[in-house]
């Protein structure tokens, strides 16, 4: 059951739902590839196996890395922070750790930007 489970992830496929350009002040998701997938492939379960997992979050990543706004889906998932699933090719652990590292640059361009020359008076 689990080798078909994981077969019939891996050839998961979703057709680009695409309606032309992306009109100015439409949002990101309507072109997002995803769309018209099962959430269950972006969402984990309960309690589900690791082997499990990793097999959907795979499928996942595979849709998102054919879907036009992907940038703008992690984007979205990194400042809201979204705490679970896959957005944007990345899981839950993936975007904590992109985050951790953005808030390092910040840190160290914060601490090492030119300050500011008193002026006389």
């Amino acid at each position: 059951m689990l080798q078909s489970h994981q077969q019939s992830l891996q050839e998961a496929r979703v057709p680009i739902q695409r309606s032309g350009r992306r009109e100015e002040g439409d949002p990101w998701h309507t072109e997002a590839v995803c769309r018209r997938d099962e959430a269950a492939l972006f969402f984990a379960p309960s309690k589900e196996p690791t082997a499990d997992r990793l097999s959907r979050e795979a499928a996942a990543k595979r849709v998102c890395a054919r879907c036009p706004v992907m940038v703008e889906c992690r984007e979205h998932a990194l400042l809201l922070p979204e705490p679970y699933g896959v957005w944007g090719g990345l899981t839950a652990a993936e975007r904590r750790v992109v985050q951790a590292r953005r808030r390092r640059r910040d840190t160290a361009e914060k601490l090492t930007a030119p300050r500011g020359i008193a002026q006389a008076g």
